[in-house]
């Protein structure tokens, strides 16, 4: 057994690599970084009580010093959410609805997903950038009559603007995008606060864009894009992306897979083409569209808790998945690893209700495959045809989104090939249930008794060898609680009992 365990020595002097961790902001450098005054101001204006601030793991070492200067500002109730229960990216409503709270402050870098029960404030924060070296690779690479939109993440707000000024006099075909805040409570506190040209320019100033009739905006990606529709984002566009590769990089190409992407990496002040991968990420994602028709039994795992609609597209899931003759269960299971999948192996593939930006997993190292909304609605939904447009936000598959269709399934099974396995699948509900056959027993190739697949995880089950523990209802005696051992799992002790 030693070679599956550790002295409790070794575990207690275990120490932590502090390189790979983010260091500490000075203190002098915490006002700025992290907004304080406006934060202050955004909880005083609005009269909030309790605020949670919610930051991501790389700078968790400031939530203590952020929350003690807020709370000295404003002299209101402030909490640390530390530890989300999905990605950091996103609103962690449930975790500030435990301390009631009535407001929430998001630091770092957010997918911008729309939430429906808290106000929220954004702080980006600013990663450093050399603005005179983007605007130079910007030019070297395109000319006065191309046709660009510039896309930013969102850590680097603080200076698209600047970029963009000194862009567009050189540049008249270029599209300046700008960050969706108008779901977020900014937009009265924009209103509330225009003296400041500045703190507006911060705030990304959504609101008015927005609002101006004469504008027409399109929205997508938590982005707002002025004079320009869906269709527009043909071949001929290209764009240009600030930041390093990330989640929301790869949203971006899967939405836009038409368009021509150059990335500008801060960091490295380099420039890097990305077609060739997004057209072999696209390839990937029409292969789970095929592993989710062969599928029998599907996994409904609930990513999010904070998404406005999530419980809508959930519901529309279950119905869709039903009528093309599949079982579905849901699980709720937080964040997502392979461990906990695993411990459900009679699903045969698992869809994914998430934020567009953790939609997107890569489930190379999971047993099962995992899906998106999306590809599930392809593989179950006839009128919805894959024609190379791809689909992050399931926001758009409900009623009123861009590309919402209607459920039209067979009402019969139809029959199909699976281009995975080149066998043959049905598809639909079957008007004869399948007879029991109790004499006949079939067998494979090899002259063995063959596995009839399973229809329901109640089935799998019952075909187990080992099923669970026997709760023996009534025959275990009853006997009073005890004080079990302590210490580290490594070596655990047995703690003294007076006798007294």
């Amino acid at each position: 057994m030693s070679a599956f365990s550790t002295a409790d020595e070794i575990v207690i002097q275990r120490k932590i690599d502090a390189t790979k961790l983010h260091s500490s902001t000075a203190r002098s450098e915490i006002e700025d970084v992290y907004e304080i005054p406006r934060c202050a101001r955004w909880i005083t204006s609005n009269s909030y009580e309790r605020v949670a601030l919610q930051f991501p793991d790389k700078i968790m070492r400031d939530a203590a010093r952020v929350a003690e200067r807020l709370e000295e500002e404003t002299k209101k109730k402030i909490a640390i959410l530390g530890d989300t229960s999905y990605g950091s990216c996103c609103v962690d409503e449930v975790a500030a609805e435990h301390f009631s709270a009535n407001s929430i402050i998001h630091f770092g870098q957010a997918c911008l997903s729309p939430t429906n029960r808290l106000p929220v404030l954004y702080v980006f924060g600013h990663q450093e950038i050399d603005v005179t070296d983007c605007i130079e690779k910007f030019c070297s690479l395109y000319s006065a009559e191309d046709n660009v939109v510039l896309i930013y993440d969102t850590e680097y707000a603080y200076v698209a603007e600047s970029i963009s000024s000194q862009l567009t006099p050189y540049f008249k075909n270029l599209t300046a995008s700008q960050l969706d805040l108008s779901n977020t409570g900014l937009e009265s506190f924009c209103s509330e606060n225009t003296s400041s040209s500045q703190e507006n320019n911060d705030l990304n100033s959504s609101a008015s864009v927005s609002t101006d009739s004469q504008v027409s905006v399109f929205r997508k990606c938590g982005r707002l894009f002025p004079n320009l529709s869906e269709q527009e984002f043909n071949e001929s566009r290209k764009i240009f992306y600030i930041g390093e590769e990330s989640l929301t990089l790869s949203n971006l190409m899967m939405t836009f897979n038409k368009c021509t992407f150059c990335c500008y990496n801060p960091s490295l002040k380099e420039i890097v083409k990305e077609n060739v991968r997004s057209n072999k990420a696209l390839m990937k994602r029409f292969h789970m569209v095929e592993r989710a028709k062969d599928a029998s039994i599907v996994g409904i795992v609930v990513g999010t808790l904070g998404v406005v609609n999530y419980l809508n597209i959930i519901n529309r899931l279950k119905d869709m998945i039903k009528r093309a003759g599949k079982k579905s269960y849901t699980f709720v299971v937080g964040k997502l690893n392979v461990p906990k999948l695993a411990n459900f192996m009679e699903i045969d593939v698992f869809v994914l209700v998430a934020c567009p930006e953790n939609s997107l997993l890569d489930s190379s190292e999971f047993y099962k495959p995992v899906v998106t909304p999306f590809e599930m609605e392809l593989a179950c939904n006839s009128n919805l045809e894959w024609d190379g447009n791809y689909v992050t936000s399931f926001a758009d598959l409900l009623p009123g989104g861009s590309s919402y269709r209607e459920l039209i399934i067979p009402d019969e099974e139809v029959a199909d090939v699976s281009l995975v396995t080149g066998k043959m699948r049905n598809i639909g509900v079957s008007k004869d249930p399948p007879e029991t056959m109790s004499s006949v027993v079939l067998r494979s190739q090899a002259l063995g008794v063959s596995t009839i697949k399973a229809d329901s995880a109640g089935e799998y089950l019952s075909n187990r060898s080992w099923r669970g523990l026997d709760q023996q209802l009534g025959q275990t005696p009853v006997t009073d609680a005890v004080e079990g051992l302590f210490g580290i799992a490594a070596n655990y002790t047995e703690k003294p009992t007076n006798k007294d």
